[in-house]
């Protein structure tokens, strides 16, 4: 290519429900620091892609949605980007369909070269102006696909808000897919730590494997993709028990044949506790193993990523685990007792999405956190900033219609 367009691109993957669940004290401060961010890299296009939208007490906090989309899209540092598509699913009614995913994408001013996909006309759109689509009108626009998956896929066979939500993009002629994705959780941490790899993670590579197969197959042109969300992606429980309780003893209380606690209890000071295990409950007596060196000695347990490495590739992860933060305001760096912390927020790309990134030695792709130092809920946001370069295909232009 003898000149290359080059777009700068920020994708940010957020899980928002705690937000939504305090929207007063931590709404803003998330905003905040999601203003300072952009701010601060200048991206032409913006990909933002949560889940949970509505928080867990969905039935009550839905109604915050219109003030979380007033504050991105009125805001003075984003009055550059005067195109906006959102894609917000709302209708918890519809069990079998509802997700709680939501796709926000905001294109700046200075960034013309860009069109949608309209999957049932099989056809590029322009853009113009800012549309919301949320309820009954998220299931008319044909701009996007969104899919739960098959109830056979969940754990225990019970509904929960798990699937993804597909965009189709032609940027200065590169044509590539954003997938928003949220992946099953741990229920509990006993079972996750039963075996390697653990029940859940088995069940959250065969939805994986079921997206990126769906991909493959469909009757849509295959094109790069990029997934980011919430994959749920948890350390191998299993090993890191084995790891930090090496020299001790597992206690464990019972209730009716069923375990409630497992405690580990040093061999050589009885009066040692090293970790104790519950359910919903994950305690370390060192909690600091989490935070120091940024938690790198934890990366050698992070393995599901890994089984798809033949298919999607993901940069160099520098940053702390990003799951499960503490929600006190004066406890930005903590995180809770609940679970072990994890790299479930992740930005995966096809490999050939890869190549549609500018490889900058100087400055190359940009993959960490925003409000490192702060409170932003139980989940830090992940975002990769890159510089994405122009494609060869004949240009969208030329055959959209106007949306």
């Amino acid at each position: 290519m003898a000149t290359e367009k080059l777009a700068n691109v920020m994708l940010i993957t957020a899980n928002v429900g705690s937000i939504f669940e305090e929207p007063d004290t931590l709404m803003p401060i998330w905003m905040k620091e999601f203003f300072e961010t952009i701010k601060k890299m200048e991206p032409q296009f913006i990909a933002l892609h949560c889940q949970e939208v509505g928080g867990k007490n969905y039935h009550d906090s839905m109604q915050h949605i219109s003030t979380f989309t007033r504050l991105l899209l009125e805001s003075e540092e984003m009055k550059s980007y005067n195109r906006a598509r959102i894609y917000l699913d709302d209708d918890y009614k519809t069990e079998e369909k509802f997700t709680a995913l939501g796709c926000l994408y905001f294109i700046h001013e200075s960034l013309q070269n860009i069109f949608l996909y309209d999957f049932e006309a099989l056809k590029f759109r322009f853009i113009s102006g800012k549309d919301i689509y949320t309820g009954s009108k998220l299931f008319e626009t044909k701009t996007h696909e969104k899919l739960k998956f098959p109830m056979e896929f969940f754990p225990e066979t019970r509904w929960s808000r798990k699937g993804f939500l597909r965009t189709r993009w032609s940027i200065n002629d590169s044509i590539f897919d954003l997938v928003d994705i949220h992946l099953f959780h741990d229920a509990s941490n006993i079972i996750a730590a039963e075996k390697s790899p653990s029940t859940y993670s088995n069940h959250r590579r065969k939805a994986l494997d079921h997206a990126i197969q769906r991909f493959s197959s469909d009757k849509y042109d295959k094109v790069p993709f990029i997934m980011f969300g919430d994959f749920n992606f948890r350390l191998d429980q299993y090993g890191v028990i084995k790891s930090l309780c090496a020299k001790a003893t597992a206690e464990y209380l019972k209730e009716n044949d069923e375990i409630k606690r497992v405690t580990y209890i040093e061999n050589d000071n009885k009066n040692k506790v090293i970790l104790t295990m519950e359910k919903k409950k994950f305690t370390p007596h060192n909690p600091k193993i989490y935070t120091e060196n940024k938690g790198r000695w934890l990366r050698k347990f992070d393995r599901e990523a890994r089984y798809f490495y033949d298919r999607l590739y993901e940069y160099d992860v520098e940053f702390p685990p990003s799951y499960p933060y503490s929600e006190d305001l004066n406890k930005g760096h903590d995180y809770m007792g609940t679970r072990i912390p994890g790299w479930c927020d992740r930005i995966l790309l096809s490999h050939s999405a890869r190549d549609l990134v500018q490889k900058d030695i100087v400055h190359p792709p940009n993959y960490s956190v925003i409000g490192p130092d702060v409170c932003m809920g139980d989940h830090k946001p992940v975002f990769l900033f890159f510089k994405l370069i122009g494609g060869k295909d004949e240009p969208p232009r030329k055959r959209a219609k106007s949306e």
